[in-house]
């Protein structure tokens, strides 16, 4: 039965195939796009007279880390630090508020000082803590015969089962 099908549908498909494309065709030139291409597409050659820097002609700004600009400032957006309609240098995501920060405040020294505070606190914290931790609040166990000593098999101890010669 499916064979059947199959069979009925390829002389149909064989008379809409061109009709649908025919159409498409159509539809797609008609509506103001433009015609596809029917040889092989050549790219358009840009020269540094024709198009400086490969930007079509956009001003390419200074540089400049949004971090190190006024944040008092009175800017339209606030938290990106940059007014409305003001060109973006082309690494602006590197050069953003959310790109990693550059440490200027402060020199090797300074840093080694600060590591130095914090390993010195935090060891004078475990110090404290540890002379002030009180004491195990339950009593330890006792046990007879010297701590089981002779129970457990220690000097002078009964041997088990198996180690007995028989």
């Amino acid at each position: 039965m499916l064979a059947r099908r199959l069979a009925l549908s390829r002389p149909l498909a064989a008379r809409l195939l061109p009709v649908v494309a025919v159409a498409t065709t159509r539809t797609f030139q008609g509506a103001g796009f433009p015609k596809p291409p029917t040889g092989p597409y050549v790219y358009p050659v840009y020269t540094e007279e024709g198009d400086p820097e490969m930007n079509g002609g956009y001003v390419n700004p200074p540089p400049e880390k949004r971090q190190f600009r006024d944040p008092y400032a009175d800017w339209w957006d606030k938290q990106g630090r940059r007014n409305y309609g003001e060109p973006l240098n082309e690494d602006d995501d590197i050069l953003g508020r959310f790109s990693p920060e550059e440490y200027t405040w402060t020199t090797s020294r300074k840093g080694l000082v600060m590591f130095g505070t914090f390993v010195l606190t935090f060891s004078g914290f475990c110090g404290v803590v540890y002379n002030l931790y009180p004491d195990k609040p339950a009593v330890p166990r006792r046990f007879p015969h010297d701590g089981l000593l002779e129970a457990l098999g220690g000097p002078g101890g009964q041997p088990a089962l198996s180690d007995r010669d028989e």
